[in-house]
């Protein structure tokens, strides 16, 4: 494991600047996650750590040493791809040893058993090592796939989208081993996602990229509680953020440069137009409930603007299509007419 820092790093493909001065160090054993959704640049930053690609300004630095004009072999990173690309005609066990039988590190017999013996353990698939790769379940397959990729203990780990092809289970069993695994073997990772589950579960730190930009980087909850705009607010968060126009929501305080209020569903109540609660707040009209496992969220409507927005039901409250209700919030964050963060 080592550390990863890439300085003023810029990649155009044409007159499209997939990266644009992407500046990013990744701490030895830390999990950074870069999140954003297609088109953001995610896939092109880790093919230039890779060496897939080349930087047409800035440096890409590993352990300290500048690689950016180093070939992928050179570089000791690793790379975990969406798709399993596993060899199908050898076992489990000689997938999991083939980087080891590379002609740059060539590893005793008895060393590459031990390391895959090892790893197998770690991801528990010690029983399927003499298994056809081909008679895998899906994620058993990329169970094997991250093997391949941490067996030889590179500098960097790099992943791009490895759990998106799976179904929902496998998804969130993979996503609570591969943080095992990682924090087990204190492996430097970048890993790329557009899922902010997987953002907010594994990383150390997240990244979010927006049109190439790296605009904020910090702890899941940084993020989530203090995001430098509505863009980086409406990454994280299940429901997504309301993003409201000041204006629809009547006699709030706000900022005198806020254009745009961020609400988030937790952040609400309603109360009953006819009830002594119902103070302050902005008149609305429930449209519809909805039912998530334990969270329960109301659609309502602003009335006069006719924006919807949506709120989380507490425990024991009553409400229903039609009713007519009074909408508060215990914070807000304001956003100016160009989506940046305003102090309130």
């Amino acid at each position: 494991m080592a550390e990863l820092r890439l300085s003023s790093v810029t990649k155009r493909f044409a007159a499209v600047a997939a990266v644009q001065g992407l500046d990013l160090e990744v701490r030895s054993g830390e999990f950074i996650v870069l999140l954003g959704p297609s088109g953001a640049g995610k896939t092109t930053t880790l093919r230039l750590v890779a060496g897939l690609e080349r930087p047409d300004e800035g440096r890409v630095h590993i352990a300290g040493r500048d690689v950016t004009t180093l070939a992928p072999a050179r570089r000791d990173v690793t790379f975990v791809f969406q798709q399993y690309s596993l060899y199908p005609h050898l076992s489990v066990f000689e997938n999991l040893a083939f980087p080891l039988r590379s002609p740059l590190r060539q590893t005793p017999e008895a060393e590459i058993r031990r390391k895959v013996e090892e790893v197998a353990r770690l991801l528990r698939i010690e029983d399927k090592l003499q298994s056809p790769s081909t008679r895998l379940s899906g994620g058993q397959m990329q169970r094997v796939a991250i093997g391949r990729a941490l067996v030889r203990n590179p500098a960097v780990t790099l992943m791009d989208e490895p759990l998106s092809s799976l179904d929902a289970k496998l998804r969130d069993d993979l996503r609570l081993e591969l943080k095992r695994i990682q924090q087990d073997l204190c492996a430097t990772m970048l890993y790329v996602t557009h899922d902010q589950t997987e953002a907010m579960t594994m990383a150390h730190r997240v990244g979010v990229l927006e049109r190439g930009r790296l605009v904020q980087v910090g702890t899941p909850r940084q993020i989530y509680e203090n995001p430098v705009s509505s863009y980086v607010a409406s990454r994280l968060g299940s429901p997504r953020i309301n993003l409201v126009p000041r204006s629809a929501l009547g006699e709030a305080a706000a900022p005198p440069q806020a254009e745009t209020a961020g609400l988030r569903a937790e952040h609400l109540e309603l109360a009953a137009s006819a009830s002594a609660a119902a103070r302050g707040g902005a008149a609305a009209r429930v449209l519809r409930l909805e039912s998530l496992s334990d969270q329960r969220l109301a659609h309502v409507a602003l009335e006069g603007s006719g924006h919807e927005i949506v709120a989380s039901l507490p425990a024991g409250a009553r409400a229903a299509p039609g009713d007519a209700v009074r909408l508060q919030w215990r914070h807000a964050l304001w956003f100016d007419a160009h989506g940046q963060r305003v102090a309130a």
